[in-house]
């Protein structure tokens, strides 16, 4: 079982709140998909969408709770580089916009997940509770 400091187990916590935030939000946001079809969107990009509203809030709460983080972290890694293609092959969005942000904000949550599929949770989590559970036995 790998040990970090308090410094990192603070910053891997840090990490897994605001990840958490950005997947939840992003899940919330693709709840009006479930009151119907929407106009312009196909069937199977509503069921995707609905697919993803569920993965990505699922996802937030493991790793918020530091439960299967890397797992989960896994995960929406893949979802992120999903989001990352759409943005960038078929909206044509570039690395940044004069208006906002373009696929660099994704990129920059495709490295937050990479980490902790890197490192895990850290010892503020499930993870570190059920692996000290089983060294004790």
């Amino acid at each position: 079982m790998q040990t970090y400091t308090k410094f990192q187990n603070v910053a891997l916590f840090t990490l897994r709140l605001i990840t958490a935030a950005i997947f939840i939000v992003a899940a919330y946001y693709k709840l009006p998909f479930w009151s119907g079809p929407i106009e312009g969107v196909s069937t199977a990009m509503t069921y995707l969408m609905m697919f993803l509203s569920i993965a990505e809030f699922m996802g937030a709460v493991a790793i918020l709770a530091g439960f299967l983080t890397r797992w989960a972290a896994a995960g929406l890694s893949i979802i992120t580089m999903g989001a990352i293609l759409v943005v960038q092959f078929t909206m044509n969005t570039g690395f940044v916009t004069p208006t906002g942000a373009g696929w660099n904000f994704p990129l920059m949550v495709f490295g937050g997940c990479i980490i902790l599929t890197a490192f895990g949770a850290g010892k503020w989590s499930v993870d570190f509770r059920r692996k000290e559970g089983k060294t004790n036995l």
